[in-house]
This record gives C-alpha cells, structure tokens and sequence, in this order.
C-alpha cells in the first residue's frame, strides 16, 4: 500500500502516476523508479502558450534556490519576449510552485531549472545518469511519453 491515497503504483516497474501534487512525495519511497502526475492546464492557458511561436517560448539554464525561481522566471519570461498576460503569469506561478513542490519532495535546497523548446524526441533511450532526481514538465506537444517494453 502507498502512503497517498491518489497514488496507483505499477509494482513492476516502480513508477507511481498521481492526480495530486502530493503524490509526488511518492518518489521518495524505496523502490519508485519514477512520479508522474497527469495534469490538465486550463484550456485557455493551453491555448495561449500553442498560439506562441517557438521564438518567443523561454528558454534559460540556471541554477538557483526555490524560494528565488518565481523571480528568475519573471526575469526569464520578459527577455524572452513573452507578451505580458494574465497566462504569462500562471507560467511564472506555475513554474515557481512546481519548483517548490519538486524541491519539497526530494528535499532539495538547490534546483537546476532548465527550459528548452524541444522538436525533436531529445532522449531517444532511457538511461541512468547522475542526477538524482529529475522533474520533467511539458507545456505544448506530446511531451516524454512512458510506457513499458514487451521487447530488449
């Protein structure tokens, strides 16, 4: 049994899928390969980040505390040109509160936020490297797709 109620566990493969951002708690447990959470933005948000064009999406890599990513995004969001909304602010808020979330669950007191406009599968193969622990979020496209081989 897990510790959250919102949490179904694929015992085979270790990974927990979560409708909360509690469950993502789940990945401290031994034996969780990974937490995924299936949310749903709002559709007008949806809308806005698909109309932008790749251009104008932000990208950056930095390194930094939690409690300073809504800043750095606020930064990030008006260098890249991202026009000034009420959306444009839910992905500041957005970005900052999974910062928190994420750096709760894994108890970490630094993150590396990284944004990047991906068109491509940039990990065609799974693999092991030194990161311990990873949040991988999609805004637009298909995002990183699980699922579990029937092959090698």
């Amino acid at each position: 049994m897990t510790l959250y109620q919102d949490v179904v566990r694929d015992a085979v493969t270790g990974v927990d899928v979560t409708t909360t951002p509690k469950g993502l708690c789940a990945i401290r447990q031994a034996g969780t390969a990974a937490a995924i959470w299936q949310r749903q933005p709002l559709q007008r948000f949806q809308n806005w980040i698909d109309a932008l064009t790749p251009a104008h999406l932000p990208r950056a890599r930095i390194m930094l505390r939690p409690d300073r990513v809504h800043d750095a995004m606020t930064r990030i969001a008006e260098a890249s040109k991202l026009p000034e909304s009420a959306e444009r602010a839910m992905l500041v808020d957005d970005i900052s509160a999974l910062a928190h979330i994420f750096a709760s669950a894994v108890q970490a007191q630094y993150l590396r936020l990284r944004l990047d406009v991906i068109s491509h599968n940039a990990c065609r193969k799974f693999h092991v490297d030194a990161v311990t622990a990873r949040l991988v979020c999609t805004y637009r496209g298909t995002g990183t797709q699980y699922g579990i081989s029937t092959g090698a």
